[in-house]
């Protein structure tokens, strides 16, 4: 074992002030009907992927628990959404707008009140670094505000009548019914939030189960969730999936399944519904992301973005590149370039200075990837850099693998961790088979100078991947772009605006245009006699 890797743990020892969370929360609280109830039974214990020494050797620190619910209290909280959204007649689903948008600018209010321990449970929970915990958590709050402001534009929008063929009519937007949200561990405030939160101002009503890790950081907003929304709209569960979430499917009753995790997750969970066709999914899966770097790509440009694409969070992202297929003609300059720039980055604990690298929370996945990078060196591959996977308690250190080919796990699955694949390549044809025949087709990073040869990659990839990348890292942002994917990687599109449509229907009133019937309307519009059917204006 390497020096460098028997200090990571030192300095958990004394973390700064700042960075500190209470010793240990237990947590019994969870949220249904507008009420934090108090939970009796069994909990979860909630390790951190931070290791302390005892006389065991290093073991993750425990730092508190959360309610391992069942069936019973999952099944109620669904049974307070259904009574909140009342088959679409509930106060929620029928309430003007900007009255919705109200109760979520009070939540955003309390939200930043927390922000502090929000910020340091990321890091201890997750093992997120200060500056990526303080992104995620403002990154989340602004995504909310421009959500608020493209709701705010979406329904001025409505608010015009349109006149075709004697026919006259308003087209607005109204909720799909009761839905079923579930965030991911990597980003559990911000990839949770941007699904939640559409679902909510669209006039649904929520069960909300917290991802698998990251759990203990929703606690300091249960309040704010309860203080801010009318009773039953949202509902917060705890414990494992398959005690909890399958008897929500299983039900009937879930109208809208907004799920980020794996495709097989996904799919077990779907087929658990009574009545499929009546379920709207809204899924964001796994994804093996190539960057092809062509002969004549800038190196230093290209290096700094394959750095920063394949290890930030430790390359636990959906959007990170999850191999790199390099044209022969430059593999040596760029694996010295790229295993240098590898080599500066610093790892430790999260709060640490300049830190770059982190420990995994998921027990057993420094094993997982060990287990792929035997199996490349078993097919013929190398780890090319010092200390590559080299494992201390929950840290691993990246490893650089190459040549990879077809033989390999590593060429086929996704990682999702600090293990990075090389495939050397040959002929453009080679790195447009790879991306036609992958399961999977969120992203690819073109990296290269040539414009004809990169429009041939992009024509050749356009319809395999949800978006391509010239010259850059594959990337979610910004959040007004539509984030979406092919294949095995997604279903739905998710952005500000588009969020909000996916978690919608499009609703019309019509009539012919006889005098009657204007003078109804008119009626209607000027006397407020609907929510619907408005020209109210939002500013």
């Amino acid at each position: 074992m390497s020096n460098h890797l028997e200090q990571i743990f030192s300095a958990a020892v004394e973390p700064p002030a700042s960075a500190r969370i209470p010793d240990f929360t237990e947590q019994r609280e969870y949220l249904i009907d507008g009420k934090l109830l108090t939970w009796q039974g069994d909990l979860a214990p909630v390790r951190s992927p931070i290791c302390v020494k005892t006389d065991k050797g290093l073991e993750q620190k425990i730092i508190g628990s959360t309610p391992l619910l069942t069936s019973k209290e999952s099944l109620a909280a669904l049974d307070a959404a259904v009574r909140a959204y009342d088959l679409g007649r509930g106060a929620w689903p029928t309430m003007r707008v900007a009255e919705r948008i109200e109760h979520v600018e009070r939540f955003i209010a309390r939200m930043q009140e927390q922000r502090q321990l929000v910020v340091n449970l990321l890091m201890w929970e997750i093992g997120k670094t200060q500056k990526d915990a303080e992104k995620e958590f403002d990154r989340t709050r602004d995504y909310i505000v421009e959500t608020l402001n493209a709701l705010k534009e979406l329904d001025r929008n409505s608010i015009r009548f349109v006149q075709e063929q004697g026919i006259m009519g308003q087209v607005r937007r109204v909720p799909l019914g009761v839905a079923l949200c579930m965030g991911p561990y990597n980003y559990p405030l911000n990839e949770t939030f941007s699904t939640l939160f559409p679902a909510l101002l669209m006039g649904n009503t929520v069960v909300f189960k917290p991802a698998k890790f990251g759990v203990l950081l929703i606690r300091p907003l249960l309040e704010a969730f309860r203080d801010s929304f009318p009773p039953g709209v949202i509902n917060i569960i705890y414990g494992r999936g398959r005690e909890t979430v399958g008897a929500l499917m299983e039900s009937g009753k879930v109208d809208v399944f907004a799920f980020i995790g794996t495709n097989q997750g996904a799919s077990e969970l779907k087929k658990m519904h009574p009545k499929p066709h009546r379920l709207k999914a809204v899924l964001g899966l796994d994804a093996k992301n190539p960057a092809v770097l062509l002969e004549d790509a800038d190196l230093d440009n290209a290096v700094s973005e394959c750095v920063t694409g394949t290890l930030s969070f430790n390359g636990q992202r959906c959007t990170a590149l999850k191999i790199l297929l390099v044209h022969r003609k430059i593999l040596q300059p760029f694996l010295e370039k790229f295993t240098a720039a590898v080599g500066k980055l610093k790892p430790g604990m999260p709060w640490e200075p300049g830190v770059a690298l982190t420990p995994l929370p998921e027990p057993g996945k420094p094993a997982f990837l060990k287990g792929l990078v035997d199996d490349a060196l078993q097919h013929g591959a190398q780890v090319l850099n010092p200390h590559g996977g080299e494992i201390h308690g929950s840290f691993f250190s990246p490893a650089i693998v190459s040549p990879v080919n077809e033989r390999m796990r590593l060429y086929h699955e996704e990682q999702f961790g600090p293990v990075i694949p090389i495939l050397p390549f040959d002929d453009d044809e080679e790195a447009i088979r790879y991306v036609v025949n992958s399961q999977f087709g969120q992203q690819l990073s073109i990296f290269g100078k040539d414009s004809k040869r990169i429009a041939r990659l992009i024509d050749a990839s356009a319809n395999q991947v949800g978006r391509i990348n010239l010259n850059t890292q594959c990337q979610r942002g910004p959040d007004t772009f539509p984030f979406n994917g092919r294949k095995d990687s997604a279903e739905g599109t998710l952005s500000v605006s588009d969020a909000l449509r996916v978690f919608s229907i499009r609703t019309l009133v019509a009539t012919k245009t006889t005098a009657e019937n204007k003078a109804i309307v008119h009626n209607i519009l000027t006397q407020r006699e609907s929510s619907f059917l408005s020209t109210d204006y939002i500013f």
